[in-house]
């Protein structure tokens, strides 16, 4: 496939990751494949805890922007590294693990150093990479796992730390004015592992030694100076230090981290430069809020983790959702799920109509890796959601028999994303909707409307009850017919919602209706018409 400039859509394609990826390409590598053979996307991880949903974010927007990037340039290779930020001392023990009190007499300790309290892994550093390893794999993720550890102690890293103690001064020039009062006096970039503990030390540096490649230090229980070199894993730099260094080291190309690490990037930005390095390509992206618009945080408990969205929805919708403005704080909480499932399917569906420039425009594209999976029963989330309502059931078995009525192609094996729909939809409306489900009771003029509805739906042929589109007409022109009662349209679909479903929102009747069946639907109105009266 041809990727001139000006013929290749991917050169005009609206859709950021296309963005990003054109500003990568042309304004940070300038056309040119880097020395080291290969472009280099990074994502960061602190296993102090298990993979959550900023996890998946930042490792699905990195993949897109790669994969975009492949687009552009598919004789250039590119690499994606999951840094594990595993030789970090353990500051606090974990509220959620076992062995608690084992666990707190290693505080200190870089996690890789640390017994693992579950007693699957030599560490607990190890047993939580192996977890992101996992976590990112059930999804399919293309990446290489990177140990802090392991570049510290294999010498991988001791380039990069002699560059910063040569120029350790500038170095700690940049950080000091980001630090307070007290933080200032003790403040060195290289932390050291005591050899005696083997707890990483937050000490003033007394001593620097470029041509040994040691510092010294006093040891803050004994009194005693010890020095100690830089490399080999015996020393780590202190955080601000240490992505700047990392991108220098790894000559990293490619970033994103969220607006929280702003001032963080444009210091380790600096450290990267003074170093000799040239800083990645970064992207800032926004933070999730709750559904009172606070910022989601891990100690609150107030956000959404990614296994509870996964247990009402597929994953693919929760990567159209990090897809969507991820520049754009967005309020992430079960409400959003059923919408951006229904967003989900809606880019599925248009995506065999449309040409080459809108297909890399459609968020699937890139959810998808160019190739979307087809999607033929068309049925949306909503009105599956709707059905399990009516039906008052969380047997699939019942569903699939209105769904296979509606469309005698359609079964659990041929059709794998409606039959995973089916299962979501079942488990939202059971923790969800059925507990707030209220119906009301119609007034006088309702039932006039809704008599008229059902004598409407009675009259069609068992082909036109099946067509969704006509009818949704024939509940629209009778909504017109009593423009008194409901002056708006939406004010008579409301009305059908709240005493059809006992809810305020729904789908569009006349697909929900063609899905549930002349006969079930006509029942539905005459028990709405027999409770009132």
């Amino acid at each position: 496939m041809s990727v001139d400039a000006v013929t290749d859509p991917a050169r005009q394609s609206p859709a950021w990751p296309f963005q990003e990826a054109r500003a990568l390409l042309d304004d940070q590598l300038k056309g040119k494949l880097p020395e080291k053979g290969y472009v280099l996307f990074e994502t960061g991880y602190g296993p102090s805890g298990l993979p959550h949903i900023g996890t998946f974010g930042e490792v699905v927007r990195t993949t897109m922007v790669r994969r975009a990037f492949m687009r552009l340039a598919p004789d250039m290779p590119t690499r994606l590294f999951a840094f594990s930020d595993d030789m970090d001392g353990l500051r606090k023990v974990p509220d959620n693990i076992p062995n608690k009190e084992m666990v707190a007499q290693h505080l200190g300790k870089p996690l890789t150093r640390i017994p693992d309290p579950f007693g699957t892994h030599e560490s607990f550093g190890h047993h939580n990479n192996a977890r992101l390893r996992a976590f990112l794999d059930s999804f399919g993720f293309e990446y290489e796992f990177q140990s802090a550890t392991e570049h510290y102690t294999s010498g991988n890293l001791d380039a990069a730390l002699l560059r910063v103690l040569a120029n350790y001064e500038a170095v700690k020039k940049v950080v000091l004015p980001t630090l307070g009062e007290e933080r200032r006096a003790t403040y060195a970039p290289f932390l050291p592992i005591c050899p005696r503990t083997g707890v990483v030390l937050q000490v003033p540096i007394l001593e620097t030694d470029v041509e040994a490649g040691t510092i010294v230090y006093e040891d803050p229980e004994t009194g005693q100076k010890v020095e100690t070199p830089v490399t080999g894993g015996a020393c780590k730099l202190q955080w601000k230090a240490d992505w700047g260094t990392r991108w220098y080291a790894l000559d990293v190309d490619y970033e994103m981290s969220g607006k929280d690490l702003i001032d963080s990037v444009k210091l380790s930005t600096r450290i990267c430069q003074i170093l000799g390095g040239r800083p990645p390509k970064t992207l800032t992206y926004e933070l999730f809020l709750d559904d009172k618009g606070q910022k989601i945080s891990k100690s609150k408990g107030n956000g959404l983790a990614v296994d509870e969205w996964l247990a009402y929805a597929p994953s693919e919708s929760l990567a159209l959702f990090m897809y969507q403005k991820p520049k754009a704080a967005k309020r992430l909480y079960f409400d959003v799920i059923p919408r951006t499932v229904d967003d989900y399917l809606a880019h599925l569906a248009a995506f065999p109509g449309q040409d080459e420039a809108e297909r890399l425009n459609n968020p699937t594209w890139h959810i998808h890796d160019g190739a979307p999976p087809a999607e033929r029963a068309g049925l949306s989330f909503s009105l599956l959601l709707n059905l399990v309502n009516v039906c008052h059931t969380e047997d699939p078995a019942v569903l699939w028999r209105y769904i296979a009525a509606y469309d005698p192609e359609a079964n659990p094996e041929t059709d794998p994303l409606l039959a995973r729909l089916v299962d979501h939809a079942i488990a939202y409306y059971r923790d969800f909707v059925r507990p707030a489900k209220q119906y009301r009771t119609p007034t006088p003029a309702e039932v006039t409307a809704l008599k008229e509805l059902r004598a409407e739906l009675a009259g069609l042929s068992a082909d036109e009850a099946h067509d969704g589109a006509l009818v949704q007409n024939r509940v629209y022109e009778v909504g017109k017919r009593h423009a008194d009662t409901f002056p708006a349209l939406k004010d008579w679909f409301k009305a059908l919602y709240q005493i059809l479903l006992g809810q305020d929102q729904g789908p569009r009747m006349g697909g929900f209706f063609a899905l549930f069946g002349q006969q079930d639907s006509l029942a539905l109105i005459d028990k709405a018409i027999t409770d009132e009266a």
